[in-house]
């Protein structure tokens, strides 16, 4: 595991200092793909092992305390050349959004993009709240999301603001057009650090669950 080296699914810690930082973790991995903490590793690989319960407790306490809702999660321990390495183990949850303090102390959606834990941002957010409850969708094709199809069929991507000018709509209207699109697996979303762009679902399917999809009219 150590070898694969710190990526979407893996991160690792040199040791647990505050238990709110370790909340965004926790939070990150349960909000998008699951993942798991390896505890006693430090970045660059090196096993420095864990001394005490007290890693231990401390995560509790984020998962518990610091995370809203708060997140179930397995340990495991592995011995190591004499060290004691503590795996933790969260899986995707059913229940996002998750949220933890920012450094601030307000709390925070976080998700995981390859190797970083990255704030989520509403569009995102606002997909997870559909997943959730569970509510019907409806695809329409109107003027604006006809347009916005037809770029990104050309051009590949668009972002949020890019596809507010281009449809001349409200941030309000583009943003309630790209959490249905998205949820209904029509687009994905790409993550960078500094951008979010927004293309084709390239591996449609209907969304989770068993609520109603209804096609409006073309």
């Amino acid at each position: 595991m150590i070898g694969q080296g710190e990526h979407q699914t893996q991160d690792f810690k040199f040791a647990i200092t505050d238990s709110k930082k370790i909340a965004r973790s926790l939070v990150a991995f349960a909000n998008t793909d699951g993942g798991r903490l390896l505890i006693g590793v430090k970045d660059n690989g090196n096993i420095v092992g864990v001394e005490s319960d007290e890693e231990y407790y401390m995560i509790e306490a984020a998962a518990k305390k610091h995370c809203q809702p708060a997140i179930p999660f397995d340990t495991i321990k592995w011995e190591v050349e004499g060290k004691t390495v503590l795996e933790i183990v969260v899986k995707k949850s059913k229940r996002r959004p998750h949220r933890a303090p920012d450094p601030d102390g307000q709390a925070t959606v976080y998700h995981r993009v390859k190797d970083m834990n990255m704030v989520a941002n509403r569009i995102l957010i606002e997909v997870w709240k559909k997943e959730r409850e569970g509510t019907g969708a409806l695809l329409k094709i109107k003027y604006a999301e006809s347009k916005l199809l037809t770029y990104l069929e050309i051009n590949g991507y668009i972002t949020f603001s890019k596809f507010c000018g281009m449809a001349n709509i409200s941030p309000r209207k583009a943003e309630k057009i790209l959490v249905n699109l998205i949820h209904m697996k029509v687009l994905e979303m790409d993550f960078t650090e500094s951008q979010v762009f927004y293309k084709i679902n390239t591996k449609p399917q209907l969304p989770d669950s068993n609520e109603d999809v209804i096609l409006g009219d073309f």
